[in-house]
């Protein structure tokens, strides 16, 4: 009697799924962590190395670094390292901002160029008609407009433990869920594989 077939093609997607969880989350968890215990500052400091190492294990398990993550890490040390040099915290507070704001006029402007970023992105991917992509590229330009709006709001208005806390769990669920949100538009303009290479 033969030996059932191993599943190691679905443990190692597993691992890799959460490889990237942590490359992901790992920064915003010891923002969060080194922040409740030592301050802003010391939680900035912390954010910045370990963004770099995020950077690095991505870089050492994948042999690239995507775009988004990238852009993201340059200002996360731009703007980390004159909070900590002027010891202003409002540095910090506007990186959420900015990014969402570049990324929303990115996608803006690659539609007025009529060449849509998530497409040139995510086309390997995920197969839709121009007509979804222009949608779905509309959608997520306006997903960040409304995040940096956020983020204006909770900054200006709460305590700094309350905007880190809020930046660590509460911006990455909403992202989840809008994702998922976009999965019907996805189906409903998808193109199958057969038509896609015609």
């Amino acid at each position: 009697m033969t030996p059932p077939p191993e599943t190691k093609p679905e443990k190692d997607s597993e691992q890799s799924v959460a490889a990237k969880l942590l490359i992901e989350l790992g920064p915003l968890l010891v923002f969060f962590g080194v922040n409740a215990a030592y301050g802003i500052f010391a939680g900035t400091g912390a954010f910045m190395v370990a963004t770099v190492l995020s950077l690095g294990v991505a870089w050492w398990l994948y042999h690239k670094i995507a775009v988004m993550p990238l852009v993201s890490a340059v200002i996360v040390l731009a703007f980390g390292g004159l909070t900590i040099y002027l010891q202003d915290d409002t540095f910090i507070k506007l990186k959420p901002t900015i990014v969402y704001t570049m990324f929303a006029v990115l996608l803006v402007g690659g539609l007025a160029a009529r060449k849509p970023v998530l497409a040139l992105l995510f086309g390997p991917v995920f197969n839709l008609t121009d007509e979804g992509w222009r949608k779905l590229t509309l959608r997520w330009a306006l997903f960040f407009v409304v995040m940096a709006v956020l983020n204006e709001f909770v900054w200006r208005n709460y305590s700094t433990d309350t905007w880190v806390s809020f930046k660590a769990f509460g911006f990455l669920p909403i992202t989840f869920l809008f994702a998922m949100a976009q999965v019907p538009l996805m189906q409903r303009y998808g193109v199958a594989e057969d038509q896609a290479s015609e």
